[in-house]
C-alpha cells in the first residue's frame, strides 16, 4: 500500500479534482450560498470521488457552539501566537501587547511564523494536538476548512486577527483591509495621480486591499496601470526588487501603493538609488505605520493600524475565556485611518 493509499484525502486533492482553490473548497463547505453553482457541483462530486470527509469531532462542535475551554488544556499556561511574517515589527508589537495582558495572569506566549503558507500553517496546527496549548493567536485568519477545525477540534480559545470576516473560528479583533485600500485609493485620486500602480500579496488580506483601492481609484474614474504581485513574508529587499521591476516595466507612472510598508520602505530606497524625487517623480503609500515611516525623509504616507490595541483587546478577551468567563463581544473592529505624509 503507497503512502497516498494510507492517508485520508486532503482538502488540496478534492480542489485539484475540482479545478478550484483550496479556499474556494473551504468556502463550499463553510458558506456554500457564496460559490457558485458549478464549482459546488463539481466539488460535491470530487467529494464523492475522494472520499472526503471534514473532521467529524470538529462538525460536532460547531453544531454545539463556540469551542469550550477544554479540560485537558486547562493546567496549561503556554498561549501559541503564530505571526504571518516575523520581519515584520506590526505582528511582533500585537504580540507584545498581547502577552503583557496574559503574563501577569501566569500566561507564556510562543511564537511562530506561518509565513503566508498554507502548508506551514497546517503543520504547525496539527503540532498543537501535542503541544496542547491553552489558546491559540493568529496574526491574520483561518481560510482553510480542514484547518478550521482542527482548531475547534482543540476546545481551547482561538483568536484571530488582522482581517474582519463574518465567520470567525472563535473570537477575532480586526480590521477592513477593503476599506484601507480604499482610503489610498481615494487619496490618490485627490491628489491627481494618474498612472498608479498596486504591488503586494495576490492571495488573503492582500486581495481585499488591492480591491478597496481599486474601489477608490474608480471614485475618480481611475484603475492600476500595473499590479505586480509579491508573495510571501515581504521586507525591504522585496521592496526595493518590485520597485525596480516596476520601473523597468517602462509604464508611466506617478505613484505606487505598496501592500505593507516594509515593501513601501524598500521601495523609497530603491527610488533615492535610482536618483528619483519622491513624491516629484513617484509617490509612494503603505500600509501599516510601523515606526521606521515616520521617521524616514520623506516621510510615508500609510493606512494606520494600531497593532499595540490590536494585541491588547485579544488579550483581555483571551484572559476572559481562559478565566471561563465569556467576553462582551466576540468580534471587535479597530479602526483604520491614513495618515498623510510627505511621501504621497
Amino acid at each position: 500500500m503507497t503512502e497516498s493509499e494510507k492517508r485520508p484525502p486532503r482538502i488540496d486533492e478534492v480542489a485539484r479534482i475540482a479545478g478550484v482553490s483550496p479556499i474556494t473548497v473551504s468556502r463550499a463547505l463553510r458558506q456554500p450560498e457564496k460559490v457558485a453553482e458549478d464549482k459546488r457541483r463539481r466539488i460535491q462530486a470530487a467529494i464523492e470521488q475522494t472520499g472526503y470527509a471534514p473532521n467529524q469531532d470538529a462538525i460536532r462542535l460547531r453544531a454545539g457552539g463556540r469551542p469550550a475551554v477544554a479540560s485537558a488544556s486547562a493546567a496549561s499556561t503556554l498561549v501559541a501566537a503564530f505571526v504571518s511574517n516575523i520581519a515584520n515589527p506590526q505582528f511582533s508589537r500585537a504580540v507584545r501587547a498581547c502577552a503583557e495582558v496574559l503574563e501577569p495572569a501566569g500566561y507564556r506566549l510562543m511564537m511562530g511564523e506561518t509565513a503566508y503558507s498554507y502548508a506551514r500553517e497546517t503543520a504547525m496546527i496539527q503540532s498543537l494536538r501535542d503541544l496542547r496549548p491553552a489558546a491559540v493567536l493568529f496574526t491574520g485568519v483561518i481560510e482553510l476548512e480542514e484547518n478550521r477545525e482542527a482548531l475547534r477540534a482543540l476546545g481551547v480559545p482561538v483568536m484571530e486577527t488582522w482581517a474582519y470576516p463574518q465567520d470567525p473560528i472563535d473570537m477575532l479583533v480586526g480590521f477592513s483591509n477593503f476599506d484601507g485600500g480604499r482610503l489610498v485609493g481615494e487619496h490618490f485620486g485627490e491628489r491627481g495621480y494618474r498612472h498608479v500602480a498596486y504591488v503586494g500579496r495576490g492571495g488573503g488580506r492582500g486581495v481585499l486591499r488591492l480591491q478597496g483601492f481599486k474601489e477608490g481609484l474608480a471614485k475618480h474614474g481611475l484603475r492600476p496601470a500595473a499590479e505586480l504581485p509579491v508573495e510571501g513574508p515581504a521586507g525591504l529587499a522585496e521592496g526595493r526588487r518590485a520597485m525596480a521591476r516596476l520601473l523597468e516595466q517602462g509604464e508611466p507612472l506617478d505613484a505606487a501603493f505598496f501592500g505593507n510598508d516594509l515593501l513601501a520602505i524598500g521601495a523609497l530606497f530603491e527610488a533615492r538609488r535610482r536618483g528619483l524625487a519622491v513624491p516629484g517623480d513617484l509617490a509612494v503609500a503603505g500600509f501599516g505605520d510601523i515606526e521606521l515611516a515616520e521617521a524616514l525623509e520623506p516621510g510615508l504616507t500609510t493606512v494606520r493600524i494600531d497593532s499595540d490595541d490590536i494585541g491588547r483587546r485579544a488579550g483581555r478577551m483571551l484572559l476572559t475565556r481562559l478565566g471561563g468567563g465569556t467576553p462582551e463581544r466576540g468580534i471587535e473592529l479597530v479602526e483604520l485611518s491614513l495618515v498623510v505624509r510627505a511621501s504621497a
